[in-house]
């Protein structure tokens, strides 16, 4: 039996960044951004639990990363389309970064994952004493 989680947010990314780039696919220069966002709407994935944040993506959504929220030491978000979905950069303690594109409802999801980012780092500090 494992152990429960509670999910906050399972999908993938915002619909709005497909139409974007789509449309933007139209010219001969947006034909690379178009073809990512698609690979993106295809094969990426967000899980955020009460306990981690996981990524599933790459080349037919064959990657995947598991961070726990005691790791987590940043959170940075970056609005995109007119603030309805944004990008956020996870920097974990050994300075590698974990980049989260087109997240819907990034301003909750931010916030939430900064609450347990909190949480976590208060009880790593009282441990170390």
């Amino acid at each position: 039996m494992g152990i429960r989680e509670e999910i906050y947010y399972e999908g993938g990314p915002h619909i709005g960044d497909l139409i974007l780039n789509l449309l933007v696919g139209l010219t001969v220069v947006g034909i690379p951004l178009a073809v990512g966002a698609i690979v993106r709407a295809l094969w990426l994935r967000f899980r955020i639990t009460d306990r981690r944040v996981t990524v599933t993506g790459g080349w037919m959504g064959r990657d995947r990363t598991d961070v726990i929220y005691a790791e987590i030491v940043k959170v940075v978000k970056v609005p995109r389309g007119v603030g309805l979905w944004g990008d956020m950069v996870i920097t974990l303690r050994n300075g590698s970064r974990l980049e989260m594109r087109a997240v819907p409802n990034f301003r909750a999801v931010y916030d939430y994952i900064n609450e347990r980012v909190a949480a976590k780092n208060s009880e790593y500090t009282t441990a170390a004493k």
